[in-house]
């Protein structure tokens, strides 16, 4: 990957408007889950965009964690013994924690693209997929959530109701007080748009 040199005018402006939409809490918050999720011997990362982006780069720590909301039986992702230190295989690992996470119930607009994370494009997008991600797992319940249930917002689930074939028949025989009635209405007399009224003597 070449270096990139510094952004001037519309770029800029852009990636500064990028830059405003990550949180330092958040990210305290997220580091905080992380280490609990994965245990002490994942580290901590120095505070700022920068020490998290380090962190989280080559992927390693990413797939710990969501290898920690699945059972034992069932790690979706091989976590390598040594961090990889080729580029290739760092993309390649955070590329497979982001499919294990969209199969755990992410969805598409909720995922940071590789490069986001790798390059530092856009961190804020990497926080949108952990918090996404902790709400999944708090929302699920299934004993596979460590940490503090009140670091996400637990996400609207489907109340699906049930209705016997009289309940419904019940429920046509009900005029709501706002809809008023239509007994006794017809179109009699009515013409259609546009057509004079015919007026016969």
């Amino acid at each position: 990957m070449a270096n990139k040199g510094p952004s001037y005018g519309m770029s800029r402006e852009v990636q500064s408007k990028i830059e405003k939409k990550y949180y330092e809490e958040l990210e305290e918050r997220l580091v905080e889950w992380i280490i609990v999720q994965c245990g002490p011997d994942v580290g901590r990362p120095d505070s700022g965009r920068l020490g998290f982006q380090v962190w989280l780069k080559n992927g390693v720590i990413l797939s710990k964690l969501v290898n920690t909301l699945y059972p034992d039986s069932s790690k979706p992702v091989k976590v390598p013994e040594n961090p990889p230190s080729m580029v290739f295989k760092q993309m390649e690992q955070v590329a497979q924690f982001l499919k294990a996470a969209e199969d755990y119930g992410d969805t598409k607009t909720d995922m940071f693209q590789t490069v986001d994370l790798f390059e530092g494009k856009d961190m804020a997008a990497v926080q949108r997929t952990l918090m996404a991600l902790g709400s999944l797992a708090v929302t699920k319940n299934d004993g596979h959530y460590h940490g503090d249930p009140n670091w996400f917002m637990k996400r609207a689930q489907e109340h699906k109701r049930e209705f016997t074939e009289s309940q419904l028949q019940e429920g046509k025989h009900v005029i709501g007080l706002q809809m008023g009635s239509n007994r006794g209405a017809s179109q009699a007399g009515m013409t259609g748009y546009g057509r004079p009224r015919q007026i016969i003597s």
